[in-house]
């Protein structure tokens, strides 16, 4: 809790990450997943899922800042989790345990196995409910990962509506899977109007990998609801201008969309690239995400991806003179 002037407010944080493929070493027999299996190509063994695990558990308590000013993100939202053994096996076996996270993720029907989560302190987001929803695919279009959406309430009393989101890759072409996106994006205008008819000043957060940059289509979709892309300018200390790099180019596939009402409150966003999550890019020069696997070639590394870190100042009340 800090004091603004003669206004108390709560700081509150939220931390957004694509893992790059956080799976575990088990075949399920009902989804494509042979590739990270020990006795395939990317050798995925034991030892380096645990490696992998802890490496995703620094990386979020990280996120917290430093020194006297370090605070636990309040709530995490991933991206690339296969199941609820790795959910588990992050939030009570890793170096992440201690956090004593609760997480709530999709089951969804993508190929591969792949899902989203959203990981939340009991003691700062009060879990009210949560559910996931399907995406009708398009023509072509194949199964795609579900929405999360988690409802609930800080210890102050405010209620917060979050959205996290995978959309489709752009494999196959930007203009060929757009139509893809934008599905996911209008299934997500749907759920927010359904929330605002109940209560048009709701707190709402959409954040995640949209595989999107800037001015797209599905993401303007978005802004034509009054949300505002708090990630749009965002930055790193380090020389990041975006949360991937893509042929010695900087973009940002994540986002974090705010309401209206919560952007009054105050919020800003940074990309999280600490040194530790880098590493020289020797082709193009310069700095990009250390990465857990370059291709089949294992590179020991945490993700393709950096983190958002979005931090609210939410009023608590007024302090007297």
């Amino acid at each position: 809790m800090i004091s603004l002037g003669t206004l108390l407010v709560s700081v509150f944080t939220l931390v957004q990450l694509n893992c790059e493929n956080l799976f575990d070493c088990r075949h399920d027999s009902l989804k494509n997943d042979q590739e990270f299996l020990p006795d395939a190509y990317r050798h995925w063994t034991p030892s380096r899922y645990w490696k992998k695990l802890n490496r995703i558990g620094q990386e979020i308590v990280a996120c917290g800042g430093e020194g006297q000013q370090w605070k636990l993100p309040d709530v995490v939202a991933l991206c690339e989790v296969e199941n609820d053994s790795v959910l588990r096996d992050l939030t009570r076996r890793s170096l992440l345990r201690t956090a004593r996270y609760e997480y709530v993720m999709t089951h969804s029907p993508d190929l591969r196995g792949i899902d989203v989560a959203l990981l939340y302190s009991p003691f700062t987001f009060a879990l009210i409910k949560n559910h996931t929803m399907r995406i009708n695919p398009p023509t072509g279009m194949r199964p795609t990962r579900d929405i999360l959406y988690a409802k609930g309430v800080r210890p102050v009393g405010d209620t917060l509506h979050i959205f996290v989101i995978h959309a489709p890759s752009r494999a196959g072409g930007e203009a060929n899977t757009r139509p893809y996106r934008v599905a996911v994006a209008q299934r997500l205008c749907n759920a927010i109007d359904s929330i605002r008819r109940e209560d048009v000043a709701a707190n709402i957060i959409v954040t995640g990998d949209f595989n999107d940059y800037g001015n797209t289509p599905a993401l303007q979709l978005l802004t034509q609801k009054a949300l505002t892309d708090v990630s749009a300018n965002a930055k790193g200390c380090n020389g990041a201008k975006g949360t991937y790099r893509y042929q010695g180019e900087w973009g940002s596939l994540d986002h974090v969309f705010v309401s209206e009402q919560l952007c009054k409150k105050g919020v800003s966003c940074r990309i999280f690239d600490a040194p530790f999550l880098m590493e020289d890019e020797e082709k193009y020069g310069g700095k990009r995400p250390w990465r857990t696997y370059q291709g089949p070639k294992y590179l020991g590394g945490f993700s393709d991806h950096l983190p958002l870190v979005v931090t609210f100042n939410l009023p608590i009340a007024e302090s007297k003179p």
